[in-house]
């Protein structure tokens, strides 16, 4: 599985593109001013020690994985410093996603796999006046998730516990419209595509979509390709470790992928 990894990463540096090789305005003003301006927001410094606190946390909690489960560590029992180490999203990513959240100005932001929270607090913060619903499926992880929330007072996130098939359709439900949402977890192909058609319903010309480790396994591979072919999608870019997905009227169909 490494090796198709490697591979995988490989061909994406060898066919990706940077904003001079894309032709849409839209994709070359996401690009140019979110995925390649590497902006520091003051939040930043603040999540950031809140993680390395994480990764010097000894702290033993069972965990329970409803989805895929992790390629480095099937141990069910793990220490906090293990998973912050293994499943946070790097500062790079979580920071990416912290500026698409800012561009995209959502006044509601879901999100699929809190973990311990780190890419959460991004989110929060960079829509501070947004209410952000995140859902974890390991009890310990959210408690770990609901004390860095009240560490860092992030008011803003409403925290919930469970499988992802037993209360996504009732936080969809209760949303008149989707904005901004974020699926990082589970993992696997039939998962992932009843998310998205789930969102479907909700979504709107400035909805952005934004899928987690889109080359994580053939199963997730396959969900991206049907993704992007869904005829309500109109633009999609593969930024390897996440893909976005968009639905604007007017625009030309077309998925790009960009180096990062």
């Amino acid at each position: 599985m490494a090796f198709t990894f490697i591979k995988d990463y490989l061909l994406h540096r060898l066919t990706a593109k940077t904003r001079h090789g894309t032709h849409s305005p839209f994709v070359y003003k996401l690009a140019d001013e979110v995925i390649y301006n590497k902006r520091q927001f003051a939040q930043y410094n603040i999540i950031e020690a809140q993680r390395k606190k994480l990764l010097q946390d000894d702290t033993m909690i069972q965990v329970t994985d409803l989805g895929a489960g992790s390629h480095l560590n099937k141990d069910r029992t793990k220490k906090v410093k293990e998973i912050a180490k293994n499943a946070l999203k790097s500062p790079a990513l979580a920071q990416l996603i912290h500026r698409l959240a800012k561009f995209s100005n959502p006044k509601s932001v879901i999100e699929l796999g809190t973990c311990l929270g780190i890419t959460s607090a991004y989110l929060s913060t960079a829509a501070p006046e947004a209410s952000v619903i995140t859902i974890e499926g390991c009890p310990q992880t959210a408690a770990v998730a609901k004390q860095n929330f009240e560490d860092l007072k992030l008011n803003n996130i409403r925290l919930e516990v469970g499988n992802f098939d037993h209360i996504l359709p009732g936080i969809l439900a209760e949303q008149q419209q989707l904005d901004f949402v974020y699926i990082d977890g589970n993992h696997r192909k039939d998962a992932t595509l009843n998310y998205f058609n789930w969102c479907l319903p909700k979504v709107h010309e400035n909805t952005m979509l934004i899928f987690d480790d889109i080359y994580w396994s053939a199963g997730m591979k396959e969900a991206w390709a049907a993704i992007k072919a869904h005829p309500q999608v109109t633009v999609t870019i593969d930024l390897f470790w996440i893909g976005l997905v968009f639905f604007k009227k007017g625009q030309a169909r077309e998925d790009f992928k960009l180096k990062v």
